[in-house]
């Protein structure tokens, strides 16, 4: 089976796609201010990026391990083998150093926004007032603010949950393929054994008939009947290469 129709390197080529869109997203993640609110958005995608890229390359180990009790099955080696589990243990590497990261510095920047928290609500007899006066604008402006957010951050999952079932149907149609060419080879090779056992039978039966014809014509017949063969044979040659 070429690569083209091997399932594995069709969801090998989705998931490196998905892993470079993880690292492209994760570098500019980095370049975003840690109190800005894109940054909080992008920091729950990267995780759901990362959690989804795991699953996929979990799944993929599944069938890698599946074709490992029978490698001449489905037409691979031990060297494919270990180079397929190489790459898997190579993308899980890679989608766990960029969730552990983003992990790391939200909860870095979760400290540090707490401490902050904190020094703001020290007493401050000259913001007080002003304080107060605007607080439940504030608060009304916060929980607008968080409501789109979330809606946007639902969106999007919806979106990476669509991708992710349409990958998983691909696969699916796949497999379904791949299971409908081995039936019909495998009826084709059932069809070719059923011809050769028709023509052994036949054939053994011209054998038989041959073997009783020169038993009954007897040495002097067989003679004569070698002595027709040739003349007939001497006759056709004549007429193909004369004429």
């Amino acid at each position: 089976m070429s690569k083209a129709q091997d399932p594995f390197y069709i969801v090998k080529e989705e998931i490196q796609e998905s892993i470079d869109k993880l690292q492209s997203s994760f570098h500019q993640w980095e370049r975003i201010r840690p109190d800005d609110e894109e940054r909080v958005h992008l920091t729950k995608e990267l995780l759901a990026n990362c959690e989804s890229i795991e699953w996929q390359v979990d799944e993929l180990d599944k069938a890698i391990s599946v074709a490992a009790r029978d490698p001449s099955w489905y037409g691979i080696d031990e060297v494919e083998l270990e180079s397929r589990r190489r790459w898997t243990s190579n993308a899980r590497t890679q989608a766990g150093d960029v969730k552990k990261a983003v992990v790391a510095r939200k909860e870095t920047g979760n400290t540090a926004s707490a401490m902050h928290r904190e020094l703001m609500r020290l007493p401050n007899s000259h913001q007080a007032d002003r304080s107060n006066l605007y607080s439940a604008e504030d608060n009304d402006d916060f929980i607008a603010s968080e409501s789109d957010r979330q809606m946007l951050l639902i969106k999007q999952q919806d979106e990476e949950l669509d991708e992710l079932s349409a990958s998983v149907e691909r696969i699916g149609g796949v497999g379904l393929t791949i299971h409908e060419e081995l039936l019909a080879q495998e009826r084709i090779i059932d069809d070719l054994g059923n011809e050769m056992d028709s023509t052994t039978n036949r054939l053994d039966f011209v054998q038989k008939k041959v073997a009783m014809v020169m038993k009954k014509a007897g040495a002097k017949g067989q003679c004569m009947m070698i002595l027709f063969l040739l003349v007939l044979f001497i006759i056709l040659f004549i007429l193909v290469f004369f004429t």
